[in-house]
Parts: structure tokens; C-alpha cells; sequence
């Protein structure tokens, strides 16, 4: 049945800031642990396409994070459709949302703004309170502030937090600083040097790496407590308007059709929560397995090998040989496979790493992977197949991701990326009609026919050996 169109209350706010490294994932973070010693149940969003950030949403909230990804969720009203779904779905039962936005505030695609963060704001609706760094801050900040806010006349910014600031000198400059913008101010936080997350070549290091977390986070909270105006941001975000649902949910199937095996652990931990929930309803059970510490795969009709830092682990999955020759031997046998990023990289024949020793892998996909000094191929993309292939006929296209230093001495030519803002395309992905496997990282929120594909290849994989 199509799902309810009444509105729905849905305290939110979004979290910005005018560029990259304003320090909103430590402030978003700081702000989930103060609400939850409170006795609030938040619910955390991650605008764009990153894995990272979420990470540390769930070590703060002990609870999934979802990303809100207006491009890979399938562009335009299609896009926004599915953002607001997705709010709704995990926000409806918390007492509020927090979503961390992306970069600065209108950066999106290419020079545009499309998929930035100020057009998640306007296609759900939310509030937005900017996170500025005041360090060597005057009154030339509200001009900042005011700028940002009158952009666009549906900027949707109602306040401002300034970051990496002494209390006393925010506290001299705050009523200024609102009369001149015409922004309510919310609070300050000061530089926390022990407080602050290290990062490596694909961002901020993951949550599971930093022992002290929960510590950090402690101090954190206790922080925005004693800085941050709680009371007028819970107040601000249930000024949100209501949201209505525009389109009906998909009622899953019967569960456990098909059993895939997902390689979840320390070096493969790249997933999008919504994307595998698209997975289930399409009548998949999804089991986990970790290449890194399991013997072998699991009993299974199909392998979903996602991204993350294998390259950190490269000794320790080649010596793990077991799992390798089980991956081999499952797809040699055609068991339908998905390998995105780091999953591709870790089905090559070897990697070599930054001291030039080469280390065996899995050895279903030839060649060699390696790792370079700077990003390759990065951003939004669209990918046309050149084939059919399990996921789709020859022609059919999906809004897709990459970001990674890693390259391939033969990265697949069965799909064409086309950089979206560019004229720049460049062949990838290796795709038969049981395997697909490259570096770039799609959403299967926005190409669930794709999902639907696999798992019936997966159904079909196991009616078939049962037939045997």
C-alpha cells in the first residue's frame, strides 16, 4: 500500500560551512553526544558520497548513519524524491536529525551548485546553521555570514556557530555580529587541540582506529554544553516544517531468496546503509564475512565486495590465503560478484605497494594494482555500459562516485565514466554476466533495477546448483 501523505513532524538541521575544513564533522559529532546525554534520541544524515564521516556518526550514536547523496540517488527530482524518502524513513522516529553537509555550503558538481549541501537544504526543507572558523575573526565575519545567507534568496540559513574561538572574544563580537548579519547566533567552540581526528589520504582515518573515541567524545560533549546554545538549537529545529512523503515504498519481497556475502571488516568498509537495505527488499539476506580474518566465504549465491583501505592491509589478506583461493575458486564457478574500489583492487592478481613489494591476490581479475601520489579519475560520474552485463544492458547509465589513489594496469572498459561538469570520460569497470567489478561506486538507492538484477542472478545462481 502507497505509504501515508500526511505531514509528518521531522526536527531537523543541516549542518555547514562557507568551505572544507571548518570543523563541522568535529562540532556535528560534539553536538550528537551532547543530545544524547541529554536523553535524546538523534538520528545523523551525511550529505554527499562519503563513507567516513558516518563512521564516526555510528560510534557516537551506537545506531546506523545514513548519507543523503542527491546526485547518486539519481539527479534532480528524482534525487530530491529519494533524499526526502530517506530522511523520513530513519528520522520519523527520532526526537531529531542532524545532517552534516558537504564542502562549502554551495559547492556541488563542477563549478555548480547541483548536489551541494545548500540543495539537499531546499529539497528537504531544513534549517541550516553555519559553522564558521573565527580564528583572527572580527567583524569582517558577519559579512561571511551575510553573504552566504543572502546568495540565494532560499539559502535556507538561519544561524551560525563559529568554531576554533576563545569564549570571551566571541562574546565580544556576538551581538554584533547577528545585528550585522541578521543571524542568530548559537554558540562557540573553542580550539580543542586533544580533541581533534587525524586523517590519511582518503580523509579523516576511520572511527574504529582512534582508542580514546569515546573519550574524545565525552569532552566534546561536555564542551558544547557549555558553549553551544543546545536549547536554542532543538528550538530551531523543531521550527522545521513538516515533511510529506511524494512517492510509495516498495514493499520488499519474501526475504531469503538469495544469500550474498558481504566483506565487511577493517580493510573493506565502504557501504552505504540504504544502498544494502535496496539489496534486501530486492530479496536478498545478507551475510557478513571478513577477508581479512575469515578461513574462507560463507555459503552463498552472490559476493558484494566493497571499498575501503586494503591497501593498509596488504600483507596480512595475502598471507590469508585460504580466503583468497575460496574467492577464486567462487568466481572461476560464475557466483554472481558486485567488487567496487577497494574490492576491485583486492581481486587483482597482486598490489604493490608504496616500497615496491608485490603482494599476491585474489587473482580473478589480471594484472596488477598500485598505488599513486595523488588522486586518480575523482568525483561525480555518470557510466554508460558498452555490454550487457549482470546489472544492465548495453546503453543503460547510473550516477556513480570515485575517489581513490590507487590505479590499475587494466581497470575494465566494459562501462564509459563521463566526469559530470566535464568533457572528460575515460573507459572502466570489467563487467561480464556474472561479474562486475571497478573503481567506481555507485548507489543502488538510484538504480534499484540494478539491485533487482543481481539478486535475481544470485537466485538463479542457487536454483541452478540445487538443480545440480
Amino acid at each position: 500500500m502507497p505509504s501515508s501523505i500526511s505531514p509528518t513532524p521531522l526536527p531537523r538541521l543541516l549542518l555547514a560551512a562557507p568551505r572544507s575544513g571548518s570543523g563541522k564533522t568535529t562540532v556535528v559529532c560534539a553536538l550528537l553526544q551532547a543530545l544524547k546525554d541529554r536523553g535524546l534520541s538523534p538520528a545523523a544524515f551525511k550529505s554527499g558520497p562519503d563513507y567516513i564521516d558516518p563512521m564516526f556518526h555510528r560510534r557516537v550514536l551506537d545506531t546506523p548513519s545514513y548519507n543523503l547523496d542527491l546526485f547518486l540517488f539519481g539527479r534532480h527530482e528524482q534525487g530530491a524524491a529519494a533524499a526526502r524518502e530517506v530522511l523520513m524513513n530513519h528520522g520519523a522516529a527520532a526526537d531529531i536529525s542532524i545532517l552534516e553537509g558537504a564542502m562549502g555550503y554551495y559547492d556541488g558538481v563542477g563549478t555548480g551548485r547541483e548536489a551541494s549541501a545548500y540543495e539537499l537544504a531546499v529539497a528537504t526543507d531544513t534549517p541550516v546553521v553555519l559553522v564558521v572558523d573565527g580564528r583572527g575573526a572580527g567583524l569582517s565575519l558577519a559579512a561571511v555570514l551575510q553573504g552566504l545567507a543572502a546568495f540565494r534568496p532560499d539559502s535556507h540559513v538561519a544561524g551560525f556557530i563559529v568554531n576554533r574561538i576563545k569564549p570571551m572574544v566571541y562574546e565580544h563580537f556576538k551581538s554584533s555580529w547577528e545585528a550585522a548579519s541578521g543571524l542568530k547566533a548559537f554558540g562557540c567552540f573553542p580550539d580543542m587541540p586533544d580533541c581533534t581526528f587525524s586523517s590519511r589520504h582518503l580523509g579523516l582515518v576511520t572511527a574504529g582506529e582512534i582508542a580514546d573515541l569515546q573519550e574524545t567524545m565525552r569532552k566534546l560533549a561536555l564542551q558544547a554544553e557549555k558553549s553551544l546554545d543546545m536549547d536554542g538549537l532543538l528550538a530551531c529545529a523543531r521550527q522545521a516544517a513538516p515533511l510529506s512523503r511524494v512517492s510509495p515504498i516498495p514493499a520488499p519481497p519474501a526475504a531469503g531468496q538469495a544469500i550474498i556475502a558481504v566483506a565487511q571488516d577493517e580493510a573493506f568498509c565502504f557501504y552505504y546503509e540504504d544502498s544494502l537495505q535496496v539489496l534486501r527488499e530486492a530479496g536478498a539476506d545478507l551475510t557478513f564475512f571478513s577477508p581479512l580474518h575469515d578461513r574462507e566465504l560463507p555459503p552463498c549465491d552472490g559476493i558484494y565486495l566493497g571499498g575501503g583501505y586494503p591497501e593498509l592491509y596488504a600483507q596480512a589478506l595475502s598471507q590469508n590465503e585460504s580466503m583468497r583461493a575460496s574467492l577464486r575458486r567462487a568466481l572461476a564457478a560464475h557466483v554472481p560478484c558486485f567488487a567496487e574500489c577497494g574490492g576491485f583492487m583486492y581481486l587483482h592478481e597482486s598490489f604493490r605497494d608504496s616500497q615496491d613489494h608485490s603482494w599476491p591476490w585474489v587473482g580473478a581479475v589480471p594484472g596488477e594494482t598500485f598505488m599513486t601520489p595523488s588522486l586518480k579519475r575523482f568525483g561525480y560520474v555518470t557510466l554508460q555500459a558498452e555490454k550487457d552485463n549482470l546489472f544492465c544492458q548495453a546503453g543503460d547509465t547510473v550516477t556513480a562516485h570515485e575517489f581513490h589513489y590507487s590505479d590499475s594496469t587494466d581497470r575494465g572498459s566494459d562501462f564509459t565514466a563521463y566526469k559530470a561538469g566535464s568533457q572528460r570520460h575515460w573507459p572502466c569497470i570489467i563487467a561480464d554476466d556474472h561479474f562486475v567489478g571497478g573503481y567506481p561506486h555507485i548507489h543502488f538507492l538510484g538504480k534499484r533495477d540494478w539491485a533487482a538484477r543481481f539478486v535475481a542472478a544470485c537466485i538463479h545462481r542457487k536454483e541452478g546448483s540445487h538443480e545440480n
